[in-house]
């Protein structure tokens, strides 16, 4: 068991020697939990974390050894387990797009930290609003930092699917933040006429 094994050999030892999947989740593990902690709480991701590896492991005699990494593969298993916990994801979301601004700032950036404020309760909605396929492909550039063909193999699409669902996704999260951000009614700014 050599840690500059590559993963297909890896795998292929493992189904002999079950202890040579090791080399797998200790290459890969924090990059699939950082991910998963990126779109869950981190009890959840820690769960799914390990759940990903248990399934991968169960299911390693169905590795496709083409590809010599398993990051693409161990990433849709991950993608697959958050869609069954996408519900939560949503509230998470929703959450965050209602949190209003800090309201005690440093007078130094204050603008700029309102703009990043206002900015994070829009992008969380429109990624709450994102059809699922969108958000997974989205997510795997952006979190997992997998190539478009890696994406493709990791959600067992097409690469053109790929790139029109990052298209579309990318087409209403730039729409959503060219939205203006409603400006909540506060006694500094009501209507109501000063005496």
């Amino acid at each position: 068991m050599s840690e500059s094994q590559p993963d297909d050999e890896a795998i292929s030892a493992s189904l002999a020697e079950p202890r040579a999947f090791g080399v797998i989740f200790e290459r890969h593990f924090w990059a699939i939990h950082d991910y998963l902690r990126r779109r869950l709480d981190r009890q959840l991701a820690d769960e799914l974390a390990s759940q990903t590896f248990l399934i991968a492991f169960d299911r390693r005699a169905a590795f496709d050894p083409r590809g010599a990494s398993s990051r693409p593969w161990l990433f849709g298993i991950a993608t697959n387990l958050v869609r069954e916990h996408r519900r939560s994801e949503l509230r998470e979301l929703r959450a965050m797009a209602r949190l209003a601004p800090d309201p005690v700032m440093a007078i130094d950036g204050v603008e700029s930290r309102i703009d990043a404020e206002r900015t994070r309760g829009l992008l969380a909605t429109a990624l709450a609003e994102l059809p699922q396929e969108e958000v997974d492909v989205l997510l795997l550039l952006v979190w997992a930092d997998l190539e478009q063909p890696e994406i493709a193999n990791a959600l067992a699409i097409p690469l053109g699917t790929v790139k029109s669902r990052l298209s579309r996704a990318r087409g209403r999260l730039q729409a959503a933040l060219r939205t203006p951000a409603p400006i909540p009614m506060t006694p500094t700014n009501s209507t109501v006429p000063r005496r």
